[in-house]
């Protein structure tokens, strides 16, 4: 069995092909509908490291014109779960246990969020995985950050 996710190997492949990121954030929101409302668009996916945007529209806009609070949360979860999914070995599965959040300043723009690792991942026993995402304007400032605490465990031998 490999250990390289299923997930990543169909990002790999489709990546690189035309209309093919496209494609495959649009198969994630098929697998995790709510994702669908704020549109993503993943930039880039590795082990420890994703890229995600989003275009500033009507549909994720508050009353102030500016992208709403829990858009970006979406994003962020959107971000950090698929980071998350492809740097962890296939014997383990993970799910959001919490998040954080800071508001640092309005999001005016379409927006990218750059999702990696806050501390190290313990394989050994049950686990928080910690995953810090940013959400940038397109003047690469930082307006939202996320703390997200992903409760890392063994899969089932049974259920695998």
């Amino acid at each position: 069995m490999s250990n390289t996710s299923r997930v990543l190997t169909m990002w790999n492949t489709l990546s690189t092909k035309p209309g093919g990121r496209w494609a495959f954030s649009r198969a994630v929101c098929l697998k995790a509908p709510y994702f669908g409302s704020i549109r993503p668009h993943l930039d880039a996916l590795a082990p420890e490291h994703a890229r995600v945007s989003i275009r500033k529209r009507r549909a994720v806009q508050n009353h102030i014109g500016t992208v709403h609070a829990i858009a970006m949360c979406n994003m962020a979860e959107f971000a950090g779960g698929l980071m998350t999914e492809v740097t962890l070995p296939t014997t383990h599965r993970w799910i959001p246990k919490g998040m954080t959040v800071e508001y640092l300043k309005k999001a005016a723009t379409d927006l990218s969020a750059v999702a990696s690792p806050d501390g190290a991942l313990d394989l050994a026993t049950a686990s928080d995985y910690r995953v810090r995402v940013e959400v940038y304007d397109k003047h690469e400032t930082v307006v939202f950050r996320a703390l997200i605490t992903m409760w890392v465990t063994p899969k089932d031998r049974a259920a695998a």
